[in-house]
């Protein structure tokens, strides 16, 4: 199970998320995956994939449709960011002022903790945090 909680922050407007949903739980070596279907209002569910590497790199992809993004989060970076559209490949960048990740075994959880700034040219399109809990 997965509890997972948003916060986007763009222009000024406010928007959070708060989610319980069924996921899937791999490890693989030093790393973690975790996937599952996010339901957003008026749109198409995502498939979203989280990948936590073992030295605490997390991975998130995120997949609706034509669209699809990838991003990287490692502590106090600023790294290159993919987001596929119907019309092309738009360049963003990630910077991850705080973040933090915690795994468990016996039995498998664990949590992530990512506060970030998503650039497009140099321009901030907004802050975001991600809060998300699981348990295998």
């Amino acid at each position: 199970m997965i509890h997972l909680e948003t916060q986007s922050i763009q222009e000024g407007e406010v928007n959070n998320l708060v989610q319980d949903v069924p996921g899937q739980f791999f490890n693989m070596g030093r790393t973690i995956y975790l996937r599952f279907q996010e339901k957003l209002s008026g749109q198409d569910a995502a498939m979203v994939t989280f990948k936590i590497n073992g030295n605490g790199e997390v991975q998130l992809t995120r997949q609706a449709g034509q669209m699809r993004s990838r991003m990287f989060f490692i502590a106090n970076r600023k790294i290159e960011a993919r987001y596929q559209t119907p019309y092309g490949m738009l360049p963003l960048e990630t910077v991850t002022p705080k973040m933090s990740v915690s795994v468990s075994e016996h039995p498998d959880s664990g949590q992530i903790s990512i506060d970030y700034e998503l650039l497009s040219n140099g321009r901030k399109l907004g802050q975001y945090k991600i809060r998300l809990h699981f348990t295998a």
